[in-house]
C-alpha cells in the first residue's frame, strides 16, 4: 500500500508491484488512519536512524540507512510480533504462526 500521492503513479513502483505479483492499493486522501503502519514506520525511521546520531553529512546518513534497515527487519524486536523481528514472520509459515510457534 502506498500513500495516495504522486509517488504511487511512478512507473518504477508499479513495475515493482507487478514483478512481485503484488496488488497495488491506494490509501484514501487525507485519511492517515488507513496508512497507520507506513506512518509509524516513517516515525521510527526518523527517530531511530535519521536523527538518532549527529551525522557529519547527508551522505554519511544515507550510507547508514542500509545497515539500519537490516537491523530493523532482522534484529529489532517488535512488540506487535511478540518480540520477533519482521523477517521472522516472513520466514515462518502462517499456519505455524497461528499455532503460536513462530
Amino acid at each position: 500500500m502506498f500513500a495516495a500521492g504522486s509517488l504511487c503513479a511512478a512507473i518504477a513502483a508499479l513495475s515493482a508491484c507487478g514483478a512481485l505479483e503484488l496488488r497495488h492499493l491506494r490509501t484514501r486522501p487525507y485519511r492517515p488512519q488507513t496508512n497507520g503502519k507506513a506512518e509509524r514506520f516513517i516515525q521510527t525511521l526518523l527517530r531511530d536512524w535519521a536523527y538518532a546520531w549527529p551525522y557529519p553529512s547527508s551522505r554519511q546518513r544515507a550510507r547508514a540507512l542500509g545497515s539500519w534497515l537490516r537491523w530493523y527487519n532482522h534484529r529489532r524486536p517488535h512488540a506487535a510480533l511478540a518480540g520477533h523481528p519482521p523477517c521472522a514472520t516472513c520466514l515462518t509459515p502462517l499456519w505455524l504462526r497461528q499455532l503460536g510457534g513462530g
